[in-house]
Formats: C-alpha cells, sequence, structure tokens
C-alpha cells in the first residue's frame, strides 16, 4: 500500500500520513510532482503529453502533463519527479535538468468507473528541456498508452473551453507558461 505525506497549504509535511486511496476517498490535502518535458520546433513552443491508461482511476484516456505522481511518505519532491519520470517514461534524468518552475494546488471531486475521487493536492512543478527522442522511451504500461507533442498555446486555448481530450491542470499549464515567459527556450531545443 503506498503512503502519502499529509501536508499543509504550503506543501509542508504535517507528520502525519495516509493511504494513497483514503487520501482520495476523502479529500486529504497530499503532495505530488509533476514534469513538463517542452521543445522549441520552427519557433513552436511544444509539451510531450501522455495519454493516460484507460485502467487508471482519474481521468483515464485523457492526454495529462508528460509526467506526474504522487510523492511517496518521506520522500522530497525532486527525487519524486525523477522517479516517476523514469518509471513512466524511462527517461533517467539528473537532479540540475529539471528546472523548478512553483507550486500550485489541484482540488476537485469527480466520478471515474463509478466511484467518488476526491483529489486535494499541492502540486510542484519542473521542467526538463533536454531533446527528447519518442522512438527510445520506454512507457510505463499501467500507466501511459502513447505519448505525443501537442502545442503549448493550441492546448492552453482548447482546455478553455473543452476538456474532451486534454486534462492538463489550468493552474499548472499556466504556471508553465508564465515559466517559459521568463525562461525562453531556444528555436531547436
Amino acid at each position: 500500500m503506498e503512503y502519502l505525506d499529509i501536508c499543509d497549504e504550503n506543501g509542508l509535511p504535517t507528520g502525519k500520513t495516509v493511504s494513497r486511496q483514503e487520501a482520495h476517498q476523502q479529500g486529504i490535502l497530499h503532495r505530488t510532482a509533476h514534469v513538463w518535458i517542452v521543445r522549441n520546433e520552427n519557433g513552436r513552443t511544444e509539451a510531450l503529453l501522455q495519454k493516460r491508461s484507460m485502467r487508471k482511476e482519474s481521468f483515464p484516456g485523457l492526454y495529462d502533463t508528460s509526467s506526474a505522481g504522487h510523492i511517496p511518505a518521506g520522500e522530497e519532491p525532486l527525487p519524486s519527479a525523477l522517479r516517476e519520470l523514469e518509471e513512466e517514461l524511462g527517461i533517467s534524468a539528473s537532479p540540475d535538468q529539471l528546472a523548478y518552475a512553483g507550486t500550485f494546488r489541484i482540488q476537485y471531486e469527480k466520478v471515474f468507473h463509478g466511484q467518488v475521487f476526491r483529489d486535494n493536492e499541492v502540486t510542484r512543478v519542473y521542467v526538463y528541456r533536454e531533446r527528447v527522442d519518442l522512438d527510445k522511451l520506454t512507457l510505463q504500461a499501467d500507466e501511459v498508452d502513447e505519448v505525443r507533442w501537442f502545442g503549448l498555446e493550441a492546448v492552453w486555448r482548447e482546455i478553455q473551453t473543452d476538456r474532451r481530450r486534454f486534462c492538463v491542470p489550468a493552474s499548472g499549464l499556466g504556471l508553465l507558461r508564465d515559466y517559459l515567459k521568463a525562461h525562453p527556450l531556444p528555436d531547436g531545443k
């Protein structure tokens, strides 16, 4: 069973833990780490999005953040982000290859697979700007069905009015957009 640190509004562990299942049944505040993989192709900023497995407990079959996951109890955000990147996509990155972009909140209650799912997270966001060859990725079958590059601004426009393809958190994508305005990608990177 996976255990998570219960955290405060700033994402700091309170010293108490909760099972992942209980956290989502009761909406208990916990921590996650997201990694956005980005590139600049012909003057257009793109993000690599993963299509969530149909077996996922939330948002099955929708495109989401490049890599994301819960931070296990006792673990720090950066090592957790690196581990998720390797587990989900097969990318072995070093800590200096992930740039911290900020923190945001996720909070919702929805029904998936006939069950109520309550999410209440403080999310640390990192950006990975290294070149990625899709043919060399190793996708975690029970988590990820496929990956694709999408124009960042096209995704931003679409999620404002239509959520049938994407479940990327608007706050997280907004944070990424702000980060990239302050730290633009060179062309071809």
